[in-house]
């Protein structure tokens, strides 16, 4: 399971599912209602509007008159892999094979450039914390005209970046270096999970190979992380989102381990309690009852995590969701705290942070100003609690948006994957109030 795994993309092959304008309406007047129960902040103030519209000028100038102070990464090959329907690319990867090792980059936007402690932005997104999905409908942390322009790492553009270069051992995969630095880059082409897929099967398209070598290297986190005692809540996760959700994880890693180890300082981390070894009994005894599901013998004295992976492993698909539900009952919820200790039990990390995600969450926002600035807030730990706090806020106004599409006879699933498309004539909709 992993804070960082990404939110699920439209299916490409399907159209948007159709609806009523009565029923759009419904669904509105719900978001609405939420919304103001969550204390959720939806139109950005006029303020924060036009300042993120004046940082979208000249970004060109802006972008060259900063070239001299950066690394120019822009002749590297780099590239986004993002669900199809995505409107913002935040975060960018490049791979290269050494003599004894991987050499990963991490290229993530730079939004501490453009939205920093003294701009209504910042107050804006400190006080939303987080970006909300609703299936359809996204709430955003930042301003849209900013997210989606100057911050998103287009292909083809200068884009300004905060870029993570890690050298991993061929044998340990363990951090050989780690060095972290605003950049310049250029991604040459943005990528659908589909597409990544294609190319990995035909390593010799334009980022065959590049992406090959991303997964090979992402393979084998995976698999080391599960023998490590990591809990793989997906295990049938397919090859692109394991690119991606792996490079992510050793980037967040590696910055956090940076940040405690290295300078000591406090930041936003974040640390997942364990259960109780009582709660961890009753989850694998309910794993174990279900129809077509078993837990391996040798798996049962060992970490528990490892024997919810095995029965992931081997169980049917039926069975996926409720060996998920199972273990998801028993844990205890993540959050931030100014200090890694206690570790993420979950991902099995000592010490685990965001970084990755800065156009969504704001604890990543936070952290790329302490890694360039070397500055920690003073409310830091205030801003823990309250990132923790909206967090929560905005998973149970997603819970209660997703039961409500299904009393109006909508799937969330296929909602959230294929969008909705309001008709006027009653007749046309797929579904109807």
């Amino acid at each position: 399971m992993s804070d960082d795994e990404p939110k699920p993309g439209s299916a490409e092959d399907q159209g948007p599912v159709r609806i009523s304008e009565e029923l759009a309406s419904q669904l509105a007047d719900k978001r609405e209602e939420l919304f103001e129960e969550f204390e959720i902040r939806d139109e950005f103030p006029a303020e924060v509007l036009r300042e993120a519209e004046r940082r979208t000028e000249g970004v060109y100038d802006e972008i060259e008159s900063e070239i001299d102070e950066r690394r120019d990464l822009r002749d590297l090959t780099t590239w986004t892999t993002d669900p199809v329907d995505a409107q913002d690319f935040d975060d960018a990867v490049s791979i290269e094979r050494e003599a004894d090792a991987y050499r990963l980059w991490v290229h993530i936007a730079d939004v501490t450039h453009y939205v920093t402690p003294d701009t209504a932005m910042w107050e804006e997104a400190v006080q939303r914390a987080n970006t909300v999905y609703l299936p359809a409908y996204t709430n955003h942390m930042l301003p849209p005209v900013l997210a989606e322009t100057v911050c998103s790492l287009v292909p083809n553009e200068d884009r300004l970046a905060h870029t993570v270069e890690m050298e991993i051992d061929d044998e340990t995969l363990s951090f050989e270096s780690i060095d972290i630095y605003k950049s310049v880059i250029n991604s040459d082409e943005r990528l659908t999970y589909k597409q990544c897929e294609n190319r990995l099967d035909d390593p010799s398209l334009p980022l065959g190979a590049e992406n090959e070598l991303a997964f090979e290297l992402a393979d084998r986190m995976h698999e080391q992380r599960k023998e490590d005692g990591s809990l793989v809540l997906n295990p049938r996760r397919d090859r692109a989102h394991t690119i991606i959700e792996e490079s992510m994880l050793k980037a967040n890693k590696a910055v956090t381990h940076t940040l405690m180890w290295d300078r000591g300082v406090e930041a936003m981390y974040r640390v997942h309690p364990q259960p109780t070894p009582d709660q961890w009994n009753n989850a694998l005894k309910e794993i174990q009852e279900l129809d077509g599901v078993s837990i391996p013998g040798e798996a049962w004295g060992d970490d528990p995590r490892k024997a919810v992976n095995a029965a992931l492993e081997e169980s049917p698909d039926r069975q996926l969701n409720k060996i998920q539900r199972a273990v998801l009952k028993v844990m205890p919820r993540a959050k931030y705290m100014n200090d890694p200790f206690g570790g993420h039990h979950a991902l099995n990390f000592d010490i685990y942070g965001h970084f990755t995600s800065p156009i969504r969450r704001l604890s990543d926002t936070i952290n790329h100003w302490i890694v360039h600035e070397n500055d920690v807030p003073e409310n830091i730990l205030e801003l823990c609690d309250h990132a923790s706090d909206k967090q929560k806020d905005g998973e149970t106004a997603e819970r209660q948006y997703k039961g409500f599409l299904r009393e109006v006879g909508l799937d969330p699933h296929a909602v959230n994957n294929r969008g909705l498309e309001v008709v006027e004539d009653p007749e046309e909709a797929t579904h109807s109030a």
